[in-house]
């Protein structure tokens, strides 16, 4: 793999926290190159830095040193409101809580974003209920998130990922809140859209099974990867189109 084929190219990252006289590092000169299309998960124990290496590569938070380019963009060398505007239009993040607004309808959650960068309403409501449809929940877009089960907010939550048409989705244990049952369709759902649509996905995870259903694995420890290999996934059947409990 080179830097040419890079969606995502890091080099030499390092992020150090400071509280007093107390120094942290988070990261330490860490090289990660995601291609077009791939599907990453990160793990490793709790405070090896997954989130910590999520956030820096995503621009969330900055980095003492090192360079992150994604998309042929560095997005430390742009100043922080041009870093906003990039992040929003080329990454859709899912967190382990949903963030959802709890007085808005599936299909407002999802469209918000697409208004905030300027998106026509017509054309936003549009990609809204299009996403909403592709995650099977085209039979709740007018339902709140105090209406639907876990499994359901987070499905919400992919297709407001997802309706951005992001170069990238970042993903921090997106099964965190849910059951194995419901954690299994999430990730069924994940393992699709990177399948069938080469959405480019990268997953952080403490969970080894989770883990284990994507076929590039990264293991962390102490700032550092550790592990970098490709994995042999058997596909499962199609997620059915059918209301999800």
């Amino acid at each position: 793999m080179n830097a040419d084929q890079g969606l995502l190219v890091a080099t030499g990252v390092r992020k150090t926290y400071r509280t007093g006289s107390v120094e942290v590092t988070a990261l330490l000169d860490l090289d990660l190159v995601v291609c077009h299309g791939e599907m990453v998960a990160v793990t490793g124990p709790s405070g090896s830095g997954k989130t910590t290496l999520l956030n820096c590569l995503s621009g969330l938070d900055d980095i003492d040193a090192g360079r992150v380019e994604v998309d042929g963009h560095d997005l430390f060398a742009m100043s922080d409101a041009a870093r906003t505007e990039h992040r929003a239009r080329t990454m859709g993040f899912v967190f382990q809580a949903f963030n959802l607004i709890p007085v808005f309808s599936a299909v407002e959650n999802v469209e918000l974003p697409l208004l905030l960068v300027g998106t026509r309403p017509r054309e936003a409501r549009r990609r809204a209920l299009e996403m909403l449809d592709r995650v099977g929940l085209g039979h709740r877009v007018e339902h709140r998130p105090s209406e639907m089960s876990g499994g359901e907010q987070q499905r919400v939550t992919i297709a407001r990922a997802l309706a951005g048409r992001p170069a990238i989705v970042w993903a921090d244990e997106p099964t965190g809140n849910l059951d194995s049952a419901m954690a299994d369709q999430v990730m069924d759902l994940l393992c699709e859209l990177n399948r069938d649509e080469g959405q480019t996905i990268v997953l952080v995870t403490h969970d080894s099974a989770i883990g284990a259903r994507v076929p590039r694995l990264i293991r962390m420890r102490d700032g550092r990867l550790v592990d970098d290999v490709g994995q042999t996934v058997r596909a499962r059947a199609p997620i059915p189109d059918v209301p999800m409990g």
